[in-house]
């Protein structure tokens, strides 16, 4: 039986042979923010480790790419997925992850799934993924990183409504498609949190 380190590193030479270079080093930097973010909240850090490796998988691929793949494999996209393209790689990829890369927790391709919307009642590692993706080290777009990078290691919902609001108001700034799924899942965080 292969071991979770056996199938991490890999996993990591698969990817690294089919993303292009900063895609790789943007899943190694998310991969060990997740395994951070693990450590805070208690979570399997080899699992955790794994869904940030994997998150990206289908990035390679253009969006009408993604459609076709979606289509050909079953995969029903939504009408705001397709209006909001960008998203897609994360149903696809969790599809990979499952279908060409041999993952089966149920957990990680959940992660996968809803990293790039977030979802109502996200698990903690939905949660950990979606925000390691937003404030990995080498991301330095977004205003607000230094509060997020902060606030993450002190309680995980508040940190995803803030990244979800924050999102939100930049799609609407820049006349951006919102997948409905955001827009669920930042009603869920802005009503649990009371807001």
């Amino acid at each position: 039986m292969i071991t979770m380190n056996e199938q991490i590193a890999t996993l990591r030479k698969q990817l690294k042979s089919k993303l292009d270079p900063m895609r790789y080093e943007h899943s190694i930097g998310v991969s060990y923010t997740c395994i951070a973010l693990a450590m805070r909240y208690g979570y399997d850090l080899g699992k955790a480790e794994l869904a940030g490796l994997m998150h990206d998988c289908a990035k390679r691929f253009t969006d009408n790419e993604l459609v076709a793949k979606c289509e050909k494999h079953g995969i029903a996209l939504t009408g705001g997925e397709l209006k909001a393209p960008a998203v897609i790689h994360a149903r696809y990829g969790a599809w990979m992850a499952e279908h060409k890369y041999g993952i089966q927790d149920a957990e990680i391709l959940s992660a996968i799934s809803c990293h790039t919307t977030g979802k109502p009642e996200m698990n903690t590692l939905d949660k950990i993924l979606y925000i390691a993706d937003y404030i990995e080290p080498r991301r330095d777009k977004a205003s607000n990183l230094s509060r997020m990078r902060y606030l993450a290691f002190q309680d995980l919902d508040e940190t995803m409504y803030e990244i979800l609001a924050g999102t939100l108001d930049y799609l609407k700034q820049k006349g951006g498609s919102v997948d409905t799924m955001t827009l669920r899942a930042y009603d869920y965080y802005k009503d649990l949190l009371g807001k």
